[in-house]
């Protein structure tokens, strides 16, 4: 079976272009791009401003006109909220209407709950990965069904078991790069941290840490926190710390590649941890802290994790990291955190769901 047509949901808070708002809206591009060169038809579902190279579809956003009665009610949510949920709705109500004569399968890649609990409504399969740790709204629209007709994924066996009173049987397929685009590069005596600027990503614990061990450090990505970054991070800033701004993927290959060492400092469970696949693919190890999945993606060859929390531990193993083999580091991406690998899995179940 080939060229499947597949209608993939994404994000309808930011475009999926470049540079990007955070992993999710990396891996969906990425994902997009690969099913498409595997000759399947790809309808990408997305917020205003996606790349046009994907032939995204806006997600069809109606402004609601809204009474100043409704307005000013106690229960009214915020604008962003009830933006989404419009845009949800709307596709969702139009994959109800005769989405199975436009695709064979619907791939929810956004966080968004709607997709999930309309899924009865549809008469196309619909798969959705898990991308984070359970939240009430997807696990309320879970449990809306008497059996869930959607099937599940996730990005790692850490996401799976996190999930797995509401979703036992989760597939894993673990989100990955392009490790043709992602290259080695020389290194340095440098460190590196990229990602969303952020309390949970822990970049003010990277900056601590790299200042102990005395070593400088870059740090990338988009200020998703204002005020974060104002209070925590700019005051930081300085004596070998500095920010670099918000990268496109060949300026963050770039940085990544000459860094002796990427710190990656999460202060929650993180799911996957895209950031740790790209390092490695430039042959940058990684050091870090033990939350989450980053224990799946690392193996001592490639990268050494410090106790949750623990800054002092991470400032030792600095030197250690850097002193690990590049080569190594490389090996691993290619085997364990490929977008091929990854454009596979979900092409063969494609195919099983369809069955």
């Amino acid at each position: 079976m080939s060229g499947l047509r597949i209608a993939l949901i994404a994000s309808a808070r930011f475009p999926i272009t470049e540079p990007f708002a955070g992993g999710l809206e990396a891996h969906t591009w990425g994902l997009a791009h690969a099913l498409h060169h595997r000759g399947h038809h790809v309808a990408l579902f997305a917020a205003p401003g996606s790349d046009p190279a994907l032939g995204a579809r806006e997600l069809p956003v109606r402004t609601a006109v809204l009474s100043a009665e409704a307005r000013s009610d106690g229960s009214m949510p915020g604008r962003t909220w009830m933006q989404e949920h419009h845009a949800y709705l709307g596709l969702m109500l139009d994959l109800a209407r005769d989405g199975e004569h436009r695709f064979d399968i619907v791939h929810n890649n956004s966080l968004h709950y709607l997709p999930v609990a309309m899924a009865s409504a549809l008469r196309v399969p619909v798969v959705t990965t898990l991308h984070t740790p359970p939240t009430p709204w997807l696990e309320s629209a879970i449990q809306t069904h008497d059996a869930c007709p959607v099937t599940f994924t996730a990005v790692s066996e850490f996401t799976a078991s996190a999930w797995k009173a509401t979703v036992p049987a989760a597939r894993v397929v673990r989100n990955g790069i392009d490790t043709g685009f992602w290259k080695p590069g020389p290194g340095g005596d440098g460190l590196v941290w990229s990602g969303r600027l952020v309390p949970e990503k822990g970049p003010h614990l990277a900056i601590e840490a790299a200042r102990r061990a005395g070593v400088p450090l870059k740090l990338a990505g988009p200020v998703a926190d204002r005020a974060y970054y104002e209070e925590r991070i700019e005051p930081l800033l300085g004596e070998g710390a500095r920010y670099v701004g918000h990268l496109d993927r060949r300026g963050l290959a770039e940085l990544l590649g000459a860094a002796g060492a990427a710190l990656v400092t999460p202060c929650w469970d993180e799911p996957y941890g895209l950031v740790v696949a790209e390092a490695l693919a430039c042959g940058t190890p990684v050091c870090g802290f033990d939350r989450g999945a980053l224990a799946e993606i690392l193996t001592p060859d490639c990268g050494l994790l410090a106790p949750a929390g623990d800054v002092e531990a991470l400032a030792r193993l600095i030197p250690r990291t850097m002193g690990l083999d590049r080569r190594a580091a490389r090996r691993r991406a290619e085997r364990f955190c490929s977008l091929d690998r990854t454009a596979d899995a979900y092409t063969a179940l494609y195919q099983e769901v369809m069955r």
